[in-house]
């Protein structure tokens, strides 16, 4: 079980892929004070990774961050998440299909689910992916951690074939879109 959340902070729960490639980006954002890969969405007890990758469970590949909300809003949150990923195509991102890495965001309150809302109209008002966004929006319920193997992985693993072709360039794209939202040190 996860820890409580301290008071004063948030939570946002996300699925944009693989969760690799979001923690890697949510690691460096000004104002996230704590990123968990983890398994939500889904209706198997105790999913493991294994089981999560066969597309049975339900769950998606997610991110639980923690953030102050004195330093980053949840919507620059949702605006960074966004850039990262596609949210246009259903239950894929690049070559990873299925439904474990569909495009989710699940709120932590009704202000967050609001902000998400008006967030995803926005963008499909302004067509400003090309095609309307398919990002799946639920409450959120119970969080599974993944396995510690998976804790700061690319961190841990640069030179892996998947990190080095698919995270780095996310992260890259972070960097370059979102310098001034980079934490510093």
């Amino acid at each position: 079980m996860p820890p409580e959340t301290p008071p004063g902070f948030e939570q946002a729960t996300l699925g944009g892929g693989c969760f690799w490639c979001l923690e890697a980006v949510f690691d460096e954002l000004e104002g996230v004070v704590d990123v968990v890969s983890g398994y939500a969405g889904g209706a198997t007890p105790d999913p493991d990774y294994r089981s999560v990758c066969s597309g049975s469970t339900g769950h998606a590949e997610v991110v639980r961050l923690t953030f102050d909300p004195a330093r980053i809003g949840y919507r620059q949150i949702l605006e960074v998440f966004f850039a990262i990923h596609d949210p246009t195509t259903r239950d894929r991102q690049g070559n990873d299909v299925g439904s474990q890495y569909r495009s989710v965001i699940f709120h932590h309150s009704d202000v967050q689910q609001a902000a998400a809302r008006a967030l995803l109209e926005e963008f499909a008002a302004s067509n400003a992916f090309g095609a309307p966004p398919v990002t799946e929006l639920a409450p959120a319920g119970e969080f599974f951690p993944a396995e510690d193997f998976h804790r700061d992985y690319f961190r841990n693993n640069p030179g892996q074939p998947y990190c080095r072709l698919v995270v780095a360039p996310k992260l890259a794209k972070f960097r370059q879109q979102f310098a001034a939202r980079r934490r510093q040190g």
